[in-house]
């Protein structure tokens, strides 16, 4: 068995979580209230800043030019397509540059964004893809499940964000990025692998709690 084989079944409840939250299937189904979209889109793009900064830690981690460059690629995708998306629906959701660059970060984009950062930058190349890895293959999968009901891709709302997460350069990036965890971890321990699995883990739960955060619009309890 791959190691991506397994790092997918370990996940497969918590993804499964997921894919059924009332948020991401109020996406595919046009019923989220725009309120809540907005919270997502405003955390997101917070969170979208620290997950560009992971891949040029990548590129600067990374043990051959092929790798440094491909991970300069999806920095770029990311600070230049990804949040581009974002900018736009910022646009048309009436939230303004300003406003959007002003967005406080909520508890639980504080706890994923520092997470991975800190796993990254004290850890391997091998830590860092274990811990964003999550991000890129479950958006994948759930935009391309969604994109299967009927008038998802086509929503004058939320069908580019449909697209884009179910779209054929997409999952380049997350195949490029589980190919490479299995590179990667050919000929490691038990121990070793058991340890980079808990990574993987602890940020699939903490993408459930990115939805469950942006349905609920939860904030810091203290200035409610």
């Amino acid at each position: 068995m791959k190691f991506s084989d397994r790092l997918h079944k370990s996940a497969e409840t918590v993804w499964r979580k997921s894919h059924d939250h009332p948020f991401v299937q109020g996406i595919g189904h046009g019923t989220l209230d725009v309120d809540k979209f907005k919270f997502f889109m405003r955390q997101d793009y917070l969170y979208l800043i620290d997950y560009s900064r992971l891949f040029a830690l990548g590129s600067l981690k990374a043990h051959d030019l092929k790798t440094m460059s491909t991970f300069a690629k999806l920095l770029d995708a990311t600070l230049n397509i990804e949040m581009d998306l974002h900018r736009e629906y910022a646009k048309r959701l009436g939230i303004s540059k300003e406003e959007l660059e002003e967005t406080k970060a909520a508890p639980i984009t504080l706890a994923y964004s520092g997470y991975m950062l800190n796993i990254s930058q004290r850890g391997s190349l091998t830590d860092l893809i274990v811990a964003v890895l999550p991000c890129t293959w479950s958006y994948f999968e759930i935009g391309k499940e969604l994109s299967k009901i009927p008038g998802a891709s086509d929503h004058e709302l939320y069908g580019e964000w449909v697209k884009m997460y179910a779209s054929e350069d997409f999952e380049e990036l997350a195949v490029w990025l589980i190919d490479l965890i299995d590179e990667l971890t050919v000929g490691a321990t038990e121990k070793e692998l058991a340890r980079l699995e808990e990574i993987f883990l602890t940020t699939s739960r903490y993408e459930y709690m990115f939805w469950d955060m942006s349905y609920k619009q939860e904030m810091w309890p203290t200035d409610e």
